[in-house]
């Protein structure tokens, strides 16, 4: 069983039905890529990377939960923070995503007046993007320093697995350094845009 589709081209040609044409389709990267720009492709694929990468990263973490016999530490209590003698439990983790999330928006308001043509609101939008993730690396660095000092290593952990200290600072730490170097091409396309 076949179907006739179109190309681009107006000519036409013979698809096949079930699962030769999933295969046909799926290998058609010269049909699907065809009107998609180099750049958007390209971001695609790193944006796919990236995921992929997280998501390896993220298993192990989880892979190395389940197969200690040592008990896992209370995230409520190796992430609370004391603020006027309260004791707070994952207030600053709360407060690391609320700025993620909003270095999301403030980036999407950002490429939305880009496509507006409007540059001045454009590159100040992605400045405000690029303090956003400043502070998130700096929050960042604040857990680190406090967690350090309170005797976390990646090879040791006071509050229980050892596995804990090397999960974290590998997963936390790569996305840092992520984060760092989107600061840094934030801030130089910025300043392109500014420039015109």
């Amino acid at each position: 069983m076949a179907e006739t589709v179109l190309t681009n081209t107006g000519q036409s040609h013979t698809r096949a039905k079930g699962w030769r044409g999933i295969a046909a389709d799926w290998s058609s990267d010269q049909r699907a890529f065809k009107n998609v720009s180099w750049g958007k492709a390209m971001m695609w694929i790193f944006l796919l990377s990236d995921t992929f990468i997280f998501g390896c990263f993220l298993l192990s973490y989880m892979t190395a939960r389940m197969s200690t016999t040592v008990p896992w530490p209370n995230p409520s209590e190796v992430f609370a923070l004391e603020i006027a003698g309260h004791h707070m439990p994952l207030i600053l983790i709360a407060i690391m995503t609320f700025v993620l999330i909003s270095s999301s928006g403030t980036m999407a308001m950002a490429v939305n007046c880009g496509y507006r043509r409007d540059r001045r609101k454009t590159a100040i939008l992605m400045l405000v993007t690029a303090a956003f993730g400043a502070t998130f690396v700096g929050m960042q660095a604040f857990e680190w320093t406090k967690l350090i000092m309170e005797g976390v290593r990646p090879w040791e952990n006071p509050w229980g697995a050892a596995q804990f200290g090397s999960c974290f600072f590998m997963i936390t730490g790569f996305h840092g350094t992520h984060v760092t170097i989107g600061v840094i091409f934030l801030i130089i396309i910025a300043r392109k845009v500014w420039r015109g």
